[in-house]
């Protein structure tokens, strides 16, 4: 059974959930990633334990996924045959993604998964600055599916800056790799969502509940944005946010390290 889990504060909390899952999928929805790394890394500093933040943003990501997946259809800013190819990979990825946070520690898939990302903020940022050929590696379509998927589901978020970071880095427009990375995202996020609530029985539902009402009405805002905007001006955007999140992420881990290393010590000259 379902359970709710309440929190201090209950209606500020909601306000402060609503305002994080508006601009977050704001980014998210305009450049194809930063709703679930955003919002989790938000739980987390709520002392909301990994798993339970993580499930609860993948709750969420079911609702504000479809919007902007629908949103994107609408201004044409999808191709079907990518949507598929990383649409089946992908959930598969993400079911052994969940059983694996739940059941293992990540710290060691973490700071690969960090440097992964950074190589390709580096590399997009380089790409921004040149003219683009439009390719794309097919090849690599179903695999990053799967990494993407799996990776998403272990650091409760990734599917974005995976998928999208790299296909933006192989050369394919970035209008059509949001839209159809944001699109195949929701059924990845649905498998994902049903495997942590199956395993964990619960999520943090005011959380949900604010992620959602602020993420839904920022996707269909968002595809109009990555519409609109410029090709290498969106490239240039998603390699700095890529390369800002995993600065942010890796000095907000050693900031928590230390301040956790001083309270132990603390503790034992007590």
């Amino acid at each position: 059974m379902l359970s709710f889990c309440p929190m201090n504060d209950t209606l500020n909390n909601l306000i402060i959930f609503i305002l994080v899952g508006f601009f977050a999928q704001l980014i998210d929805g305009s450049l194809g990633m930063g709703y679930k790394v955003s919002s989790t890394t938000f739980l987390l500093s709520f002392g909301i334990p990994p798993v339970l933040a993580s499930a609860s943003v993948h709750t969420a990501g079911v609702f504000t996924s479809a919007t902007s997946g629908l949103a994107h259809f609408k201004f044409g800013n999808i191709r079907r045959d990518l949507v598929i190819r990383l649409a089946i990979p992908g959930v598969i990825g993400g079911i052994i993604g969940a059983l694996t946070l739940t059941s293992m520690p990540t710290e060691i898939i973490k700071p690969l998964v960090a440097i992964y990302l950074m190589v390709m903020g580096v590399i997009i940022l380089r790409k921004a600055l040149m003219q683009s050929s439009g390719a794309i590696v097919t090849r690599r379509v179903v695999p990053l599916g799967f990494i993407g998927g799996f990776c998403d589901a272990i650091g409760g978020g990734g599917w974005g800056p995976i998928v999208t970071g790299t296909l933006v880095a192989d050369g394919l427009q970035p209008r059509f790799v949001i839209g159809s990375v944001n699109t195949a995202e929701f059924f990845v996020t649905l498998v994902q969502a049903a495997t942590f609530l199956t395993v964990l029985g619960t999520a943090r539902w005011e959380a949900v509940i604010g992620l959602i009402v602020g993420g839904v009405p920022a996707a269909a805002v968002s595809a109009y944005i990555s519409k609109r905007l410029p090709a290498q001006r969106l490239m240039l955007f998603i390699g700095v946010l890529i390369s800002f999140s995993v600065c942010a992420h890796s000095i907000s881990r050693s900031l928590h390290k230390q301040v956790k290393n001083y309270h132990g010590r603390r503790y034992c000259h007590h």
